[in-house]
């Protein structure tokens, strides 16, 4: 035989050695783990094994129906330069009442007070 064949043969029993399956016990003069303190029963070897539902979610492949705009997101806040909010779409919840005051009162904590020049002027 040539040595190309003993080595294919050698691997060859390595890997069937590899997939023998026996049934899970402890080892000589151990005990499974102690039972968990609300536990009915010590659980056994598979069950200690076996992956819990939590661990892996099923996967949701629904298809959206019909597109539907977002919510209003209440911390959509203006970007840092301090230009103006988006504006809200009239009769949603978060629109300005009477109670507040006026969105060119006073500036926000921390902006400038008066509008940022713009690039023409």
């Amino acid at each position: 035989m040539t040595r190309s064949r003993i080595i294919a043969l050698a691997a060859f029993i390595v890997l069937a050695g590899c997939g023998r399956v026996t049934e899970l016990k402890p080892a000589r003069g151990e005990a499974l783990p102690v039972k968990p303190l609300m536990a009915r029963a010590t659980p056994t070897p598979a069950q200690l094994l076996s992956i819990p539902p939590y661990a892996k979610p099923d996967r949701i492949d629904e298809l959206m129906k019909r597109s539907e705009p977002r919510p209003l997101d209440p911390f959509d806040l203006p970007p840092p330069t301090g230009g103006a909010a988006p504006s809200l779409p009239p009769g949603s919840e978060t629109a300005p009442t009477s109670a507040q005051p006026a969105t060119g009162a006073q500036p926000a904590p921390g902006m400038p007070a008066t509008p940022p020049p713009s690039p023409g002027d």
